[in-house]
C-alpha cells in the first residue's frame, strides 16, 4: 500500500478521453420497455446521478423516464460526446453517417450480426467502419456489452452494485465483468474506474484501451480479459510504455492449443500458442494470471501495493501446517524464502517463545495466542531485514478473539493499526492470509478498509506476491535496457533473397548459413559440390576430419527421410560414394525434384543441442524462440518466446526460463555451456530479422552449444514471397 498519487503514462494523449468520460450522451434506440438496453441505459444514468446531458433518441414517444426525447440526432440542441446505439445492425451505416454530421466523438454499438456471422456480416461491418471514419467517429464494438465510467457516474449497463474504485477493466466477456462485480461486492473494498467491452474491435482495440487506462487518473491498475488480440504488435508497444508507470493484468483465454496455426517450419509449429502469448506479455511487464478467479485478487494487490523489490518473502505464521503449505506454494510460484540475518533472528527471539522457529518461515508457536500484537512486531522485525522483499502473514489473525478470548479483540485492533502504519510508511508489501477472512472480523475489516489486502486463500495471496515480485524485477531489469538495433542489410544478401523469391523458393541451406555468417554468427565452413568432380575441393579443404554431406534441393525439405544425408565421411573416395548414394535415393524419393548438388561440411563436435527459431506471427509480428534441442523441443516443448527486437535482458531471460536449464549448467560431469555466447547469438538473430523483411521463418536446429562458443549445424530460412527487397 502506498500513499503516492496514481502515475499516468506521459507519452500520448488518448482520444478515448473525449468519449469515455462524456459530458453529453445520446441513447439512440432509447426505449420505454424495461427489458431493452435502451431503457436500462437510461435507468443507469438517472439512478447513477449522471450530471451530464442525456438525449434519448426515439421518434415514437415524447419522453422516457421524464427525459424529453428527440426524433433524431439532428434534433439534439447541443453537442454529443458519446452515442449508445441500441438499434439493429442494418441501421448502423446510416446512423454512423448521422453521428459524423453531428460531430459525435464516439459510438458504443451493441448490435451483433457482423463479421462473427460470416462474409455478409463482415461486409456490413466494413461499411459501418467506413462511414464512421468518414465522419471522424470512433467505434466501441460492435457486438459489445457496453461501458461504464463510475467516477463520471456513467453507467450504461445499470450495474448498481459496482462501486467506484481504481481497477480499470476491459473484457471481451460481459459475464466476466458481472463475475468480477459480484466478487468485488462480496469483497466489499474493491471498486472500478472504467469498464469497456471491446466486442469485435472494429476500430478501437486493446492497445487503445490500455493507453487510455494508462493515462486515466482514476485507474491504478489496468486489467484485461482477452480472447484475442487484433494487433498484438501495437498492444505490446503500448504495454511497454504503460507498465513502467502502472501495473497491467491480463487473463488470456484459450490456454489449450486447438487453434494453433500450422506452419511449415518447426518453430512455426510451436508459435501461435498460448505459451507464446504469455511469454510476449511478460516480456513487456504484463502480469499474466492463468485462472479467472485470480483476476480480482491480483488486480487488487497490484493496485494497492504496485510492486515488491524482488521475490524474497518472509513468512510469519501461527501454525506449522500452514507454514509448510505456504512454503510449497511460494516455491511453485518461483518465489524464495528470504534468508533471515542473525540480527533479525535475535530480535525475533526477544519477542517470541523459546519454542518458536526463528528461521523462515517463522512459526510463532503460540506466542501470539494471548497477545496478537506480537504478530505486528514480527512483521516490523523481518521487514527491517535487507534480505526481505515482502512480508506474508499467515494464519488466524483477526480471529483470536473468537478462537481464544473476547478480550483479545483490543489487541487485534491495535495490531491491525500497527500493520496499517507499517504499510503506509514502508516500501515492502505486507500481504495477509487469514482463515477467518470469509467471516470478516473487525480487525480484518479495518485492514482492508485501510488498503492492506487480506485474502481467504493462501494460493491467491501467493499469486499476488508473485505478481508484485515479477513487476519489481521487471522494472529493475528493464530500466535503461535498449532494444537490439538492426544490422545494416548487405547488398549481396539482398540479391540472394531476390533470386530465391524470383525462383519461388526458400533459401538453400548454404545460403541461409552465408547470411548468418555475413552478420557475425558462428557457422562452420562448407563446400557446395554440384558434380562428383567438385568433391575434391571439399576433401582438400577439410582434410581428414569427418564430414557430413546433405542434398541441396528446394523440393526436398526433410533430407533424412529422402536418404539425402550421409555422415562421418573421410576422404574423397568416401565423398564420391556418398554423393552417388544421395543422388540415387533422392531421385527415387522424388523423381521430379530439382537437385542442385550437395553441401559438404565438417561434423560438429559433441555438445548440448539447442534450437533457435523465428516466425512472423500474424498477430504479434516477428517472434524469436529458444529451447533445448532433441526431445525437449520435440516432445516437451520446453521453449521460450520473445518479440523482436530484443533487449539484452530479454535474451538472458530466455536462456534462464527453460525448465531444463540445469542441462545448460552442466550435469553428470558435463561442463556448463557458454550462456553468454548463446545470448549473443539470440541478439544477432534478432538484429538480422529486423534488417531483412524478406525472411519469413528461420530454424537453426540444431545449434551445438559448447563450454566456449557454439556452432550452427543446420539452418533453414523460409522466404516471404510477398515482400520484395526494400
Amino acid at each position: 500500500m502506498t500513499e503516492t498519487t496514481i502515475q499516468t503514462a506521459p507519452a500520448h494523449k488518448s482520444a478515448l478521453h473525449d468519449f469515455l468520460a462524456p459530458d453529453a450522451i445520446a441513447i439512440i434506440g432509447a426505449s420505454t420497455d424495461p427489458t431493452k438496453r435502451g431503457y436500462k441505459a437510461m435507468v443507469g444514468l438517472i439512478k447513477g446521478n449522471y450530471r451530464g446531458k442525456v438525449y434519448p433518441i426515439n421518434p415514437k414517444v415524447s419522453e422516457i423516464l421524464g427525459v424529453p426525447t428527440c426524433a433524431s440526432l439532428d434534433d439534439v440542441p447541443g453537442t454529443i460526446d458519446l452515442a449508445l446505439i441500441c438499434t439493429p445492425a442494418k441501421t448502423l451505416p446510416g446512423l454512423m453517417a448521422e453521428c459524423g454530421r453531428k460531430g459525435v466523438k464516439g459510438a458504443v454499438i451493441l448490435a451483433s450480426g457482423f463479421r462473427e456471422t460470416g462474409p455478409e456480416g463482415a461486409k456490413l461491418e466494413q461499411e459501418v467502419l467506413d462511414a464512421a471514419r468518414a465522419g471522424g467517429v470512433r467505434i466501441i464494438g460492435p457486438n459489445t456489452s457496453g461501458m461504464f465510467n463510475l467516477h463520471k457516474n456513467v453507467n450504461l449497463l445499470d450495474l448498481r452494485t459496482a462501486k467506484p474504485g481504481d481497477i480499470g477493466f476491459i473484457s471481451q466477456s460481459g459475464n466476466m465483468l458481472l463475475s468480477l462485480v459480484l466478487e468485488a461486492e462480496y469483497n466489499g473494498h474493491v471498486g472500478f474506474s472504467t469498464y469497456v467491452g471491446p466486442g469485435n474491435q472494429t476500430d478501437v482495440g486493446f492497445n487503445d484501451y490500455l493507453r487510455y487506462l494508462g493515462e486515466d487518473e482514476h485507474t491504478r491498475v489496468a486489467t484485461l480479459y482477452v480472447e484475442g488480440f487484433r494487433d498484438g504488435q501495437r498492444f505490446l508497444q503500448a504495454a511497454r510504455e504503460i507498465t513502467p508507470v502502472k501495473p497491467v493484468v491480463v487473463y488470456k483465454s484459450g490456454a489449450t492449443e486447438l487453434g494453433k496455426k500450422a506452419a511449415s517450419s518447426h518453430t512455426g509449429a510451436l508459435a501461435g500458442s498460448y505459451a507464446m502469448t504469455v511469454d510476449l506479455l511478460r516480456q513487456v511487464g504484463v502480469s499474466v494470471v492463468h485462472n479467472s478467479d485470480e483476476i480480482l485478487p491480483v488486480a487488487e494487490g497490484l493496485a494497492l501495493m504496485q510492486q515488491a523489490r524482488g521475490k524474497r518473502i518472509a513468512v510469519i505464521a501461527d501454525g506449522g501446517g500452514q507454514a509448510t503449505i505456504t512454503s510449497d506454494r511460494l516455491s511453485e510460484a518461483g518465489l524464495a524464502l528470504a534468508e533471515l540475518s542473525e540480527a533479525t533472528r535475535k530480535r525475533l527471539a526477544e519477542v517470541l517463545f523459546p519454542q518458536a522457529s526463528l528461521v523462515n518461515p517463522v512459526d510463532v508457536a503460540g506466542s501470539s495466542d494471548a497477545d496478537p500484537e506480537v504478530l505486528a512486531r514480527c512483521v516490523e522485525i523481518v521487514a527491517d531485514d535487507d534480505n526481505v522483499d515482502a512480508v506474508f502473514l499467515v494464519g488466524m489473525f483477526g480471529g483470536y478473539h473468537t478462537r481464544f478470548a473476547e478480550s483479545l479483540l483490543g489487541g487485534e485492533m491495535r495490531a491491525a493499526e500497527s500493520m496499517i502504519e507499517f504499510a503506509r510508511r514502508g516500501d515492502k508489501p505486507l500481504v495477509i492470509y487469514s482463515l477467518y477472512a470469509p467471516v470478516k472480523p473487525p480487525a480484518l475489516r479495518r485492514l482492508h478498509e485501510a488498503g492492506v489486502p487480506v485474502y481467504a486463500s493462501i494460493e491467491y495471496a501467493v499469486k499476488v506476491l508473485q505478481a508484485l515480485g515479477e513487476r519489481g524485477q521487471y522494472l529493475a531489469w528493464q530500466h535503461g535496457q535498449p532494444l537490439q538495433e538492426s544490422v545494416a542489410p548487405d547488398e549481396t544478401m539482398q540479391a540472394m533473397f531476390s533470386r530465391a523469391q524470383t525462383e519461388g523458393r526458400d533459401l538453400y541451406e548454404y545460403e541461409a548459413k552465408t547470411l548468418l555468417r555475413t552478420h557475425g554468427v558462428a557457422v562452420a565452413g562448407e563446400v557446395v559440390a554440384r558434380t562428383p568432380d567438385e568433391l575434391a575441393a571439399a576433401a582438400d579443404a577439410f582434410g581428414e576430419q569427418p564430414l557430413a554431406m546433405k542434398v541441396v534441393s528446394k523440393d526436398i525439405l526433410h533430407k533424412s527421410d529422402a536418404g539425402g544425408v550421409k555422415l562421418n565421411l573421410v576422404g574423397e573416395a568416401a565423398l564420391r560414394e556418398a554423393f552417388e548414394q544421395i543422388m540415387a535415393s533422392c531421385r527415387a524419393y522424388d523423381a521430379n525434384a530439382d537437385i542442385r548438388g550437395v553441401l559438404v561440411t565438417p561434423m560438429a563436435k559433441k555438445g548440448t543441442e539447442v534450437i533457435v527459431g523465428v516466425v512472423r506471427d500474424p498477430i504479434f509480428g516477428p517472434v524469436l524462440m529458444f529451447g533445448l534441442g532433441g526431445i525437449f523441443v520435440e516432445i516437451l516443448e520446453d521453449v521460450a518466446f520473445r518479440a523482436i527486437p530484443l533487449s539484452r535482458r530479454d535474451a538472458e531471460s530466455m536462456v534462464e526460463q527453460l525448465k531444463a536449464r540445469k542441462i545448460l549448467a552442466g550435469v553428470r560431469g558435463e561442463p556448463p555451456v557458454d550462456k553468454a555466447a548463446l545470448v549473443e547469438l539470440l541478439l544477432k538473430v534478432s538484429s538480422i530479422v529486423t534488417a531483412y523483411p524478406q525472411l519469413s521463418e528461420l530454424d537453426l536446429n540444431p545449434v551445438i552449444a559448447y563450454p566456449e562458443g557454439y556452432a550452427v549445424v543446420d539452418a533453414r530460412i523460409i522466404t516471404n514471397r510477398s515482400v520484395l527487397n526494400p
